[in-house]
């Protein structure tokens, strides 16, 4: 059975993303290493990615334990649905209460539901035994607060935004989660992951 984990680089005040949509210095350790993220088949897809020796065990292990990704539709649009190619597993599913753009990746199996709990059913089917990565935002924070996510994983990056976008997005209420299953230093992130407490 797949295991749920909402994710996202996020700054030390729980932000993902400016305003604006800008991410400023968040994903800056994506590219301050040697290593690739995935390996060199993979490589085309992720060329520019190079993140530090203490990162790459846990970071390229998780990407590649992914099955299926959930994003909601202001990051598809955003990312163009990184064209039919998640950056991580190979299923897309997107949250969304309009339909697909006409023409968009006519070719690519990406379905929209306009329900979270419906995207995460057929994320967990597709995903087998693997990982359903929830992005975090307004969508994650939905799928937090409906009881369907199991671990949260964070990569912490030493910055302050002050406000812009939330990580829990919408979560207004208190919500209990175990002691830290990953805590991994690496070059200008800490890579943080937490179970549900259920």
């Amino acid at each position: 059975m797949a295991t749920v984990v909402m994710h996202a680089v996020v700054s030390l005040d729980g932000f993902i993303a400016d305003e604006n949509d800008d991410v400023g210095p968040l994903f800056e350790w994506y590219f301050n290493g040697d290593l690739p993220i995935v390996e060199e088949s993979a490589e085309e897809r992720h060329a520019p990615f190079r993140i530090s020796q203490r990162s790459h065990e846990y970071v390229s292990s998780f990407w590649g334990s992914i099955g299926a990704t959930i994003q909601g539709r202001h990051l598809f649009d955003l990312t163009n649905g990184w064209e039919a190619e998640p950056p991580a597993g190979e299923h897309l599913i997107v949250v969304s209460h309009r339909p697909k753009p006409v023409g968009w990746h006519p070719e690519a199996d990406v379905p929209f539901f306009a329900s979270v709990g419906a995207a995460v059913e057929e994320a967990k089917e597709r995903a087998g035994d693997r990982v359903v990565a929830v992005c975090a935002g307004d969508v994650g924070g939905q799928a937090f607060a409906l009881g369907l996510v199991d671990e949260v994983a964070m990569d912490v990056v030493p910055t302050v935004f002050g406000r812009g976008k939330r990580y829990f997005g919408p979560v207004d209420s208190q919500h209990l989660l175990e002691d830290p299953s990953v805590v991994i230093e690496g070059d200008r992130v800490l890579h943080l992951r937490y179970r549900i407490r259920r």
